[in-house]
Parts: structure tokens; C-alpha cells; sequence
């Protein structure tokens, strides 16, 4: 609780503390007493009198304040005020109108020239007035110019659109012949600023150049007009005619200007019903109604004039809403068409039968090509078996040769039968390729599975004629067929070394991006630019010399088989300088390694398993007999099923292993007769060996569970294959009954 209340004024606080502090030294005057008390309340009123000095002191600084501040504000004030005149003065003579509204659409500040044009509303314009109003205002004005189809609303709705935009600037027409440029902006702190500027002078000197320009055009059109082959004809939004070239005259016999200019268009229609001529089921009647539409298609159609002269007609719609129509001779075409059609069915007549003659030529072809194709596919299959035998043969006399030089001519006798085993594997290729046959197997290959394997292999040959190979050891993976993809760069390889001489050849993998490009490049005599499409064909060689040996192949089928993967194959040579061939693969993005063909290629013991041999070609079952009983197995060898089973049951025993030919050539398949012993004796691991390399073949014995040997057998892939097999498959039968 104070002594005074401090909502009180300076004032008010001052005189109640003098009056407080008088009373106490009266009360201290008049008492006497020794208590003391009245020390107290005398040192209490000295206190009380200093806090009213010290109050007293502030209300004066507070006053001084006041009156120092009163002093700025009317100075302010006066700048103001000299401002706002100074603005008005600025705005005064400013040759436009000019007004401005604050953020909140009032009206602020406008000069003498805002609105003067339009002396009936210029009145009403006061400051405070909202921005709607002023446009209600001006739509209200009898100087306001509106088109026909809009209304005051309608220019309302419109205007306050634009306003909403921050910077925007357009005409108004007024009916005095006036035209006046409204320019609106948006100010900083969210007002308007209208700025109005008297363009009629401008306008008129823009109409007058247009006028100008618009006969200058007019002059133009009708020369233009005039040197046109077609007949045109001009109508206005009225369908009355306003302008026609020279042409029409002489195509349609019109009657003088002066009668045609204004004429309605069903009245030319009517002069000249009794010359023309509609076809193609348009008329008249339909032509009328098209130019009487309001949205106008484009039309083309013909007629005749007098049974003589045939017309090409065209009529459009222009952006007036009149329309324009040409006319154009087409008799001379007619003539020519009816000539050229008279010709075409003599011609057309000639194509079918010649047609008719090529369909039999075309299928006498189609029957030769099969008929070749099957008679390579069928003799390359014949050729296979006696091939297989001797190689199983000279595989199986390799072990007894006496003496080096017996086992040296055996090399070469077995190198020769290879020779012809590639032969045979090219036409089997180049068939299939051909007659569109070949199955590709796109999966992710490692170069390094296929240019390692190639580089044991063709690294002899190099350096048997003196030549430096480089194979590089490549990481990346691409999208091919393995088997397809070893056969192109093998075929690239191999011509590079037998076709060059001296020097090197080289092997390059270079990786961009998804791109993988393979190259080999040679220092040989290179290809001219006339031979190098003959190197694609089959059977075409560019030397034809004895130590160049060869069908002529490889090359055909490294370009079918490049066309039939999608690789890409390019070629740079240059005669003298050796030649470089490119393939481009599809780099495969994995995450790991596939998991590769580790089988060991070498003999293995056989350890006395019973296998059965099932083979139609005698000599082709001896070898292979004679092969696995060499390698320790007991052979049970028949040349059909019967035989096979019939065997099988005079010994009562189950064989441990099945080794059968797909063509038993007695109307029973290799898989047949394996379902057969495995119903009657238990199943067993098999192999099926056949001289079809169809992926055909290769998918049906993959689904029944069987691996799939092509001849000519090679005889460590067959023993590999069987242990492979009986490992898989399991414990020996055979060694359960030792046991």
C-alpha cells in the first residue's frame, strides 16, 4: 500500500506529499512527548520533501520533453505538408493522368488531367473512393467506346481482370474519336499507380500507314492474283463477290466487271447452272449450304463446265468469315490419268503374270534351299558317325603306338580328322544360319572363358609361322552366346594368323559405358575397298593359294552370326597395312561371377561299371567300346532297344551307367528306350549322344533330366561326362553287388 496513488499526475502525487509532509510538522510541533515518535515522523516528512523535489525535477524534464517533441511534430508536419504540396504541384504537370490508390484500393491522390476525356464522370472522382467504384464510374461514361457484343458489365468484369495482374497496359477507345492509353502499375508497398496517356495522334497515324499498307497489299494480292493459273474468286462475310483475278474470266465466261462486283453468290451460282456439271454425288444445292455455314470445313471437289473443260475446285473460309474459291483446268490431267490408268492395267497385267511366273521360281528356290538344307544337316550327320569312330580309334591307338614316329603321323591323322570335323561344324552353322534356323543362348559370358581357351589353342600356329599373338586376359562380361561367340572370335583369330605373313596379330578389349568392343587386328596384306563385301559371302576366298586352305566360311558365318546376336561388326584395312576387325558387345552388369565349367578334361579309370552302349553304326560302338573298356569299364554293346533289352534280361543285370545313340534307327529315340530300362531294370545315369546340335534336341533332353553328348565324341569329354554323371546320380550299382 502506498502513500500516494501512482495513477495520479506529477502534479496531483506533488501536492498530496506537500500536504502529508505540512501535517506531520504540525503533529511534531505539538507533541512533546520523549518517546522519540516525533523525531521519526520528522525525518519521515524530510524524506517525504526530498521525494517530491526529486518528483517535481522529473515532471519538469518530462515537460521539457513534451514540448521538444511538439516542436519536431510541427516541423514534420510543415514538411509534410510542403511535401504533399510539392507532389501535387509534381503530379499537376505531368502531362498524363495520373492517380494513385493505396493497398487497401482507396483512392489517395489524382491530377486535373485523370479522367479529364471523359467530362461527365471527372466530377464524381473524390479521394477515398475504392477502386471498384472508379471502374463502375468509367463504365458509366457516355465517352466510353464499347464493342457491339459488350456491356458495361461485361467491360467491368473485364477491367477489374486486368487489375489483378501487377503491371499491365492497353487502350481505350472513346466515341469521340480519341483513344486513350491506360498503363497500371503496382507499387512496392501493394498500390496502384494509373498513369492515363492521349494516344489519338498515334492511333491515327497507325491507321493511316495501315490503310496505306492495306492498299499496297490489295494491289499486291490482285497482281498475284492475276498471275495465278487457277480461277479465283473472292466473297465477304456477306457471300456477296468483292474480288476475282483475270483467270475467271477466260475459265468461266463471266459477265463484265461492273455487273459482277456485289454479286450474291447464289445469283453466280444461278448464271452458271446451266454450264456446269457436279460429280462425285456434290452439288449445287450442298455447296450452297456449305457457304451459308458459320464455321466453314475446307472443300475440294470437281465438276464440268459444257461437257468440255473438267475443274478442280477448292474453297476455304478466311478469318472474316467470307470465303475464297479457285478453279482450277484439269482437263489435260484427265486426259493423261485416263491414258496412264489404260497403261497401268497393261502394266498391272504383265506384274501378275510375271508375278505368277516368279511364285514357281520362288518355290522351286525355296524347295532347293530345303533340299539343301536337309542334305547337309543329313550328311553332316552321316559324316559324324564314321568320324566319331575314328577319332575314338586313333584316341584308343594312341596308347599302344611302339615308337614316336608312329605317334607323330597318328598326331597328324588325328589334326586331319579335326579339319574335317570343323568343316562339317561350319556347313552345320552356315545351314542353320542361312535357312534362319540357329538357336542363340543370350546369357552373361566372360571374355576371359572364351579369348583364354583361344589363345592355348591358336598360339602354336602363330608361332609356328613366326608370328607374335597377343590375347589379353579380359574381366568384363558381355551379353552373347558362349558357343557363337567362341566361333566368331576363333574364325577372326585363325584368318588373321593364316593370312598373315609376318609380323603380329593382336587381340584388344576396350570397355566405354555399357560398350564392350573386341578387336583383332593383323600386319597383313589388308582387303581392298571392291573385295571387302566378297570376304562375307560363303565359299569366296580372296587368295585362292594352297596355304591359305579352306572352305571360305569362317567370315560368312562370323557375319550371320554378329546380324543374328545384334553385335555390331566393322571393318578398317588398307591394302598393304594389315586390316582390323570390331565387334561390338553388350557389357553385362553382375554381381557376382557365374559359376564355370571346372570338369577336368582327362582320363579317368572306370573301376569295372557295366555300362550299356546302344549304337546303330557298328563301327562307331566298337570305338567306343574299346575306348571305355581301356579306361576299366565292363561294356554291354547292342545296336537297337530289342537287342539293348533283350541282353539286359539274358544276364539279369542292371547296368550302372546307359550310354545310348538319340537315333536308333528303328523308329525308337535314345530317350524312348531309356524310360523303357528304367521301368524294367531301375533307373540309371545316362548320356545321350547324338550328330543333332538342334537347341531343339539340347532343350528336350534338359527337361528329361539327361545330358547331352554331340558327335564326334572327343574321348576325355566322354569319360569326364560319365564320372560327372555318376557322381551325381550316386553310389555304383555294381559296386553295391561287389559289396
Amino acid at each position: 500500500m502506498t502513500i500516494v496513488n501512482p495513477f495520479d499526475s506529477l502534479e496531483r502525487q506533488n501536492e498530496k506529499l506537500l500536504r502529508i509532509a505540512q501535517s506531520l510538522m504540525r503533529r511534531v510541533e505539538q507533541k512533546s512527548e520523549d518517546t522519540g515518535l516525533a523525531y521519526q515522523q520528522f525525518e519521515r516528512a524530510a524524506l517525504l520533501e526530498t521525494q517530491v523535489r526529486g518528483r517535481t525535477r522529473e515532471l519538469e524534464r518530462a515537460l521539457d520533453l513534451l514540448q521538444e517533441s511538439n516542436a519536431r511534430l510541427e516541423d514534420a508536419n510543415r514538411e509534410i505538408e510542403a511535401a504533399r504540396a510539392n507532389l501535387a504541384e509534381a503530379i499537376e504537370t505531368i502531362n498524363e493522368g495520373f492517380a494513385l490508390f493505396d493497398p487497401e484500393e482507396r483512392l489517395v491522390l489524382f491530377n486535373s488531367r485523370f479522367c479529364r476525356d471523359m467530362a461527365d464522370i471527372s466530377d464524381e472522382l473524390e479521394s477515398g473512393m475504392q477502386f471498384a467504384d472508379y471502374i463502375a464510374l468509367i463504365s458509366r461514361s457516355r465517352y466510353l467506346s464499347l464493342p457491339d457484343h459488350q456491356s458495361p458489365e461485361d467491360w467491368v468484369s473485364a477491367r477489374l481482370a486486368l487489375h489483378s495482374d501487377d503491371y499491365v497496359v492497353f487502350n481505350v477507345p472513346l466515341k469521340t474519336n480519341r483513344w486513350i492509353q491506360v498503363s497500371e502499375h503496382r507499387t512496392a508497398r501493394g498500390g496502384t499507380v494509373i498513369l492515363q496517356t492521349d494516344v489519338t495522334q498515334i492511333m491515327r497515324l497507325e491507321r493511316l500507314e495501315r490503310d496505306k499498307l492495306r492498299d499496297q497489299q490489295t494491289r499486291t494480292l490482285q497482281a498475284t492474283l492475276d498471275h495465278l493459273n487457277q480461277g479465283v474468286c473472292i466473297f465477304d462475310a456477306d457471300l456477296r463477290l468483292i474480288g476475282w483475278n483475270k483467270n475467271m474470266d477466260g475459265l468461266l465466261a463471266l459477265p463484265p466487271a461492273r455487273a459482277m462486283h456485289g454479286l450474291p453468290f447464289s445469283e453466280l451460282l444461278d448464271l452458271l447452272q446451266n454450264e456446269l456439271t457436279f460429280h462425285d454425288g456434290f452439288d449445287q444445292r450442298k455447296l450452297l449450304r456449305w457457304s451459308r455455314t458459320r464455321r466453314r470445313p475446307a472443300i475440294s471437289f470437281e465438276l464440268t463446265r459444257n461437257e468440255v473443260q473438267t475443274f478442280r475446285v477448292f474453297a476455304q473460309q478466311m478469318p472474316d468469315r467470307g470465303f475464297v474459291i479457285s478453279f482450277t483446268d484439269v482437263t489435260a490431267e484427265h486426259a493423261a490419268a485416263a491414258a496412264l490408268s489404260e497403261m497401268n492395267q497393261r502394266l498391272e497385267q504383265g506384274v501378275r503374270d510375271r508375278t505368277a511366273e516368279l511364285k514357281v521360281a520362288l518355290s522351286e528356290a525355296e524347295r532347293a534351299n530345303a533340299s539343301k538344307s536337309r542334305f547337309v544337316a543329313a550328311a553332316s550327320h552321316d559324316l559324324m558317325q564314321p568320324l566319331s569312330a575314328a577319332k575314338l580309334f586313333m584316341a584308343s591307338l594312341s596308347d599302344h603306338m611302339p615308337d614316336a614316329a608312329s605317334l607323330a603321323t597318328l598326331r597328324r591323322a588325328e589334326s586331319a580328322l579335326d579339319g574335317v570335323e570343323k568343316i562339317i561344324e561350319a556347313l552345320l552353322d552356315i545351314s542353320r544360319l542361312d535357312a534362319g534356323k540357329a538357336v542363340f543362348s543370350v546369357q552373361p559370358v566372360a571374355l576371359s572363358a572364351v579369348l583364354g581357351p583361344l589363345r592355348d589353342q591358336i598360339t602354336p600356329l602363330a608361332e609356328a609361322k613366326g608370328l607374335s599373338l597377343s590375347i589379353p586376359d579380359a574381366d568384363p562380361f558381355v551379353l552373347s552366346d558362349p558357343s557363337y561367340l567362341r566361333r566368331i572370335l576363333q574364325n577372326l583369330i585363325s584368318n588373321a594368323v593364316k593370312y598373315t605373313a609376318t609380323g603380329r596379330v593382336d587381340v584388344g578389349v576396350e570397355v566405354a559405358n555399357d560398350l564392350v568392343t573386341v578387336s583383332v587386328a593383323d600386319t597383313g596384306p589388308g582387303i581392298a575397298m571392291e573385295d571387302r563385301d566378297l570376304i562375307f559371302r560363303e565359299f569366296a576366298r580372296k587368295d585362292q593359294d594352297a596355304e591359305t586352305p579352306g572352305l571360305g566360311l569362317g567370315l560368312a558365318i562370323v557375319e550371320r552370326a554378329c546380324k543374328g546376336l545384334q553385335h555390331s561388326l566393322a571393318l578398317r584395312s588398307e591394302v598393304g597395312q594389315g586390316s582390323r576387325f570390331e565387334i561390338g558387345l553388350q557389357r553385362a552388369r553382375i554381381t557376382h561371377e557365374p559359376q564355370r565349367d571346372k570338369t577336368a578334361r582327362r582320363s579317368e579309370q572306370l573301376d569295372g561299371i557295366i555300362i550299356l552302349l546302344v549304337e546303330n553304326d557298328e563301327a562307331l560302338a566298337a570305338a567306343m567300346s574299346q575306348l571305355l573298356e581301356e579306361n576299366g569299364a565292363e561294356v554291354l554293346m547292342a545296336h537297337d532297344g530289342e537287342t539293348a533289352v533283350a541282353l539286359l534280361r539274358e544276364i539279369d543285370i542292371a547296368p550302372d551307367f546307359v550310354l545310348l545313340d538319340y537315333q536308333l534307327g528303328s523308329g525308337q529315340t535314345g530317350l524312348e528306350l531309356r524310360e523303357t530300362l528304367a521301368a524294367q531294370f531301375g533307373p540309371a545315369p545316362a548320356i545321350i549322344v547324338s550328330a543333332n546340335r538342334s537347341e531343339d534336341l539340347r532343350t528336350i533332353c534338359t527337361a528329361a533330366g539327361v545330358a547331352l553328348m554331340s558327335k564326334p565324341v572327343d574321348r576325355e569329354m566322354l569319360i569326364a561326362a560319365i564320372r560327372r554323371e555318376l557322381s551325381l546320380f550316386g553310389p555304383r550299382s555294381g559296386q553295391e553287388r561287389a559289396d
